[in-house]
Order: structure tokens, then sequence, then C-alpha cells
């Protein structure tokens, strides 16, 4: 069994920065690719970045481009979400995901999630 603690969460202003933390036990974190979703009240859930095993590759869609970067730490088991310039429509309680397969992560049916964390963005 996989456990994933998000946390970092809060309520920040329209161009703020907020860093989001994913801790991971239970399991060889290194075997597993990562990945951060979001899901906004009334809208369907998105991921917002994925990062293979080693943490070599990244991908982010064009709505968070260049705003957002997720790193991964695999001798201390955790997975980051930097997050700048922030906007009111970002705010979504944002999950940590893990999976064995990137695939996986990025068609949203990842093995393992964890209970989010909220983010408000006020303008």
């Amino acid at each position: 069994q996989v456990q994933l603690v998000e946390s970092g969460g809060g309520l920040v202003q329209a161009g703020d920065s907020l860093r989001l933390s994913c801790a991971a036990s239970g399991h060889t974190f290194s075997s597993y690719a990562m990945g951060w979703f979001r899901q906004a009240p009334g809208k369907e859930r998105e991921l917002i970045g994925a990062t293979t095993r080693s943490g070599g590759s990244t991908y982010y869609p064009d709505s968070v481009k260049g705003r957002f970067t997720i790193s991964r730490d695999n001798g201390k088991n955790t997975v980051d979400l930097q997050m700048n310039s922030l906007k009111p429509e970002d705010t979504a309680i944002y999950t940590c995901a893990a999976d064995p397969i990137l695939h996986n992560i990025v068609v949203l049916t990842p093995r393992y999630r964890g209970q989010g964390t909220q983010v408000t963005v006020s303008s």
C-alpha cells in the first residue's frame, strides 16, 4: 500500500507563489512515476504536472506551462509542485498521484492518490 500526503496549500493572492509538497511512504519511491492533479468545483480533473521515475523528464499542460514546476527527491521520497504567478483560475484541490507507469498518470488513472490540499487564489 502506498500512502501519499500533500501539504502546502492555502490562501494566496493573484500573482503570488506557492509550493506544494507530497510525501510518499510504503513503497520504493523511485519505482513510481509521480504527478499532480487538480480539480475545481464543477470542473473536470486536470493533470498539471508529471515526472518520470528518475525525474529526468517532466510533462505540463499548456495551462500551467512556464508557471508550474514539478520536481522530485528520490532520497527524501517527496515530489513538489512550485507554482508561480498564480491566478484565480488556479483555485482547486491539488492531489498527488503515483503509478509505476507514467501513462496512467497522464490519462488520469493513477494507482494511488493522496487526499488533496486546497489552493485558493484571490483576486
